[in-house]
């Protein structure tokens, strides 16, 4: 499979790494692939991904053009994944950090309209 990649733009899967705009202070939602905004607005729902690979997918992405490890989605994700992959209680103090930075991002005016 070839794939022309460009040195600003570049992936591994259907999400566009785009160079110029990593680890970012602040996220444009415009800028959020539909893919990413879908898992992320579905990690903050009733029925949360249970698939760890698309989790992580989101978790990827928000590491890269988000605040790095300290970006809530990406922490949020992570702590996800990993109660998938162990059955064990999540943090619940996370998760909420998590629902506080989609409404400052603007993925929702407040956070009762995420669940």
């Amino acid at each position: 499979m070839s794939q022309q990649q460009s040195p600003n733009n570049i992936s591994i899967d259907e999400v566009p790494v785009d160079i110029d705009t990593t680890q970012a202070d602040e996220i444009n939602p415009a800028d959020v692939p539909d893919e990413i905004e879908s898992i992320t607005r579905g990690l903050a729902g009733e029925q949360p991904p249970t698939n760890p690979i698309v989790v992580l997918k989101a978790a990827r992405w928000w590491y890269l053009h988000g605040k790095g490890g300290t970006d809530p989605p990406f922490q949020w994700a992570i702590e996800w994944a990993r109660h998938l992959a162990t059955d064990t209680p999540s943090d619940v103090e996370r998760f909420d950090e998590f629902l506080e930075y989609l409404v400052t991002v603007g993925f929702a005016d407040e956070r009762h309209e995420l669940r």
